[in-house]
């Protein structure tokens, strides 16, 4: 009876595994809405909470010198719960520490638009119109390093040099204007396949160049700090 609890409790934990990674993977192969992978993430992680105390339960019965077989197989459905649990907790909690804004610019005054790229989002929930004062309040509280980026040097090596980086990140360039010094692009997540939008603008200056960047989710609220983090990226690599 010990035995076959413990192998009840793994099987939960493997099937919840399962689930979860599905839950994403079928937003992105387009089988559901994001909405509707959530609620399968969701009962996933009630299946692997229900795994885990019954795996736990397991382990105190079958601890070596209880003369019961199992300990192994039970300490292994414990620790796929607790790693399944983990990650929507980690995102959980990192959605409390950012704002619920998807839409980040260095220029939030006249962030640069988007022109090829709205084709693309013609069915996404989230507009492309900047959502005025409001978020750009709540974008410099959350993230006051997010800024233009100055440098002295021409817009066509600047431009050169974002088309680089743009690549090197992995972003589907979806339009590239050299004339207008202009970049749109496309970066797709590996679980959930979620899209967001970037336009890169580069404007010349008396003493060089200005260089904006503005990264938008197509679908949530919020973007959990993910277009943050994106810009954050290009423009690191963009002044090395």
């Amino acid at each position: 009876m010990t035995r076959k609890l413990v192998f009840i409790g793994l099987a939960i934990a493997l099937i919840a595994l399962i689930a979860a990674i599905f839950a994403g993977l079928g937003h992105r192969w387009q089988w559901w809405s994001f909405g509707s992978g959530f609620v399968v993430l969701k009962w996933a992680v009630y299946g692997a909470i229900g795994a885990l105390v019954i795996s736990a339960f397991g382990m105190f019965l079958t601890r070596p010198g209880s003369g019961q077989s199992g300990f192994v197989w039970a300490l292994l459905g414990c620790l796929l719960s607790v790693s399944l649990i983990s990650v929507p907790a980690f995102w959980m909690y990192r959605a409390k520490q950012v704002p619920r804004i998807h839409d980040i610019t260095t220029d939030t005054i006249a962030p640069p638009q988007f022109v090829a790229v709205l084709l693309l989002r013609q069915d996404a929930p989230n507009s492309t119109d900047y959502g005025g004062i409001d978020i750009a309040i709540q974008q410099q509280e959350a993230y006051p390093d997010i800024n233009s980026l100055l440098l002295a040097r021409s817009p066509e090596d600047i431009y050169e040099q974002a088309a680089s980086v743009v690549n090197s990140l992995g972003w589907e360039i979806v339009a590239a204007a050299p004339d207008e010094k202009r970049i749109e692009a496309t970066d797709t997540t590996f679980w959930f396949g979620f899209k967001d939008d970037i336009v890169v603008r580069i404007r010349a200056m008396d003493d060089g160049s200005r260089l904006d960047i503005r990264s938008v989710s197509r679908e949530g609220l919020s973007d959990v700090g993910a277009n943050a983090r994106r810009i954050r990226s290009f423009m690191k690599l963009m002044q090395e």
